[in-house]
């Protein structure tokens, strides 16, 4: 599989990089989908670098865009395949990166919208050490049933999902919160109401103060 790469902005600061947040997009995106959430969560965390990977697969289901696995069969074992692969990739990305900037594994911190959400909450719980923090938005937890017995650190997540989402169902983060919070993670949650499949301004917000708290 073909290295990641992507965007990248910051620091704010103009200084050298004291931590680093990987933003992971949706199904059928890139890169520059999410990039442009750095300008404003740098004021939060100025001394902090964003990069934003192109997933590493073509999009099957559309003429543009990428995935970080396939939905064409989404059935739970096939599902689960795919996304492994992915959190491989991203795992060799996550320790590139840091080595690069000089910075430990736990000075990154990992976000994802929807099929991004999904693989940032996979990858992120399987490592060790942990992501500073998960910032999971509009997804849902695949592996959950693994969970228990693969689980390697336990980084503080966010979950945000707009309830009239209509692509992924805001029951996805829901059953999320209920299995990490079983798992011992812990997890803070905020529900839009009258949101669909997106981000809004007071979900952004969240995310800039998690990331000022375990980033900063």
């Amino acid at each position: 599989m073909a290295e990641l790469d992507g965007p990248r902005w910051g620091p704010a600061s103009g200084g050298a990089p004291r931590g680093l947040v990987v933003l992971l997009h949706g199904l059928g995106a890139d890169g520059y989908d999410l990039i442009d959430l750095a300008p404003g969560w740098g004021k939060a965390v100025p001394e902090a670098a964003f990069v934003a990977p192109h997933a590493p697969e073509a999009c099957d289901i559309a003429p543009h865009g990428r995935q970080w696995f396939s939905v064409a069969d989404r059935t739970p074992a096939r599902m689960l395949a795919g996304i492994r692969v992915a959190a491989g990739a991203v795992d060799a990305f996550l320790d590139a990166e840091a080595a690069r900037l000089g910075l430990g594994p736990e000075r990154v911190a990992l976000m994802g919208f929807s099929q991004g959400a999904m693989t940032a909450l996979f990858a992120g719980l399987r490592r060790r050490p942990g992501p500073a923090a998960i910032l999971a938005y509009s997804g849902r937890l695949v592996g959950a049933e693994s969970l228990a017995a693969e689980i390697r650190s336990r980084p503080p997540v966010l979950l945000v999902h707009g309830e009239a989402d209509e692509v992924v169902p805001v029951e996805g983060s829901r059953v999320a919160e209920r299995a990490l919070e079983a798992a011992g993670v812990p997890v803070e949650s905020l529900y839009r109401p009258g949101l669909s499949h997106g981000l809004d301004e007071v979900g952004i917000m969240a995310g800039a103060l998690t990331l000022q708290r375990h980033l900063a």
